[in-house]
């Protein structure tokens, strides 16, 4: 069904001016001026046909007209508030929906929610595979962290330095551990192919070769001497980076994550 076109400002004005029976107060409470205040309502009357306001001795009345459609016009800004405070709903909900790469989740990402969660018991997560195609709206998510070198059109905050390193056990072939964003020399020898960084660094840890991983993921085992870096630290286009649609990043909860997220990245720099 089509839907009359109605001219919202005008009746939001004829409420104020109805309201306070005076276009002045109508125009301090709209932060507009009486003489605006006079515009909209004559050209309400225009489109509508009627005259809704008259001047007596005592100042401004209502018409018939106006009268008549006044209580309707209420009960239908009060739905319209009611409409607003349910789509801002999600705003106050304690969930987030995250995509993450399983990888990131395991090697970094899964301590820092559980620490800000301790400081926000109240807030719950729900973490989904990261696809390559992201549908913010199918999936119903509220932010999504991917290995990209490109957040597109979306608002986001990088997680990680872009930095490459190699590593492997101390007596790792010379055979390397392929995954499918790996930044490999054509001339190498891949041993195994596996589906992300996490994967990679398991597979060196147990003896299949060397890999070429994100520094943020393989710090852990460098610093606890599980694994031996090979070669120098190599810079890259391809970082983790938190993103989501502008209506999602302003998010109360979603603003709040960010800020602790990269606070928290800010302080292992």
């Amino acid at each position: 069904m089509k839907r009359t076109h109605l001219p919202f400002n005008g009746l939001r004005v004829m409420d104020a001016a109805a309201r306070h029976l005076s276009f002045t107060r109508a125009a301090d409470e709209l932060a507009v001026t009486p003489a605006a205040v006079g515009q909209q309502i004559r050209a309400l009357e225009d489109t509508l046909g009627v005259v809704l306001f008259r001047r007596n001795a005592k100042g401004l009345e209502l018409t018939p007209e106006a009268t008549a459609g006044l209580e309707a016009l209420r009960d239908g800004f009060l739905k319209f508030e009611e409409a607003v405070h349910a789509m801002q709903a999600g705003q106050s909900s304690k969930r987030l929906t995250i995509a993450t790469p399983r990888d990131f989740t395991d090697g970094w990402l899964s301590s820092r929610l559980a620490s800000y969660h301790q400081n926000n018991p109240d807030i719950h997560f729900t973490l989904l595979a990261a696809e390559k195609d992201l549908d913010f709206t199918q999936a119903n998510l509220d932010i999504a962290i991917r290995y990209t070198d490109d957040p597109g059109n979306h608002e986001a905050v990088t997680l990680s330095d872009g930095l490459l390193v190699t590593v492997g056990l101390p007596n790792a072939p010379e055979e390397f551990i392929g995954w499918p964003d790996a930044e490999h020399d054509h001339n190498i020898t891949i041993v195994i192919q596996v589906a992300d960084a996490g994967l990679a660094i398991a597979a060196a840890l147990n003896g299949f070769g060397r890999c070429q991983v994100p520094l943020i993921l393989a710090k852990p085992f460098l610093e606890a001497k599980k694994l031996q870096q090979f070669g120098p630290i190599m810079e890259s286009e391809m970082q983790y980076w938190l993103m989501a649609p502008l209506p999602q990043w302003r998010q109360k909860k979603v603003k709040s994550l960010v800020t602790a997220l990269t606070a928290e990245l800010k302080t292992e720099i």
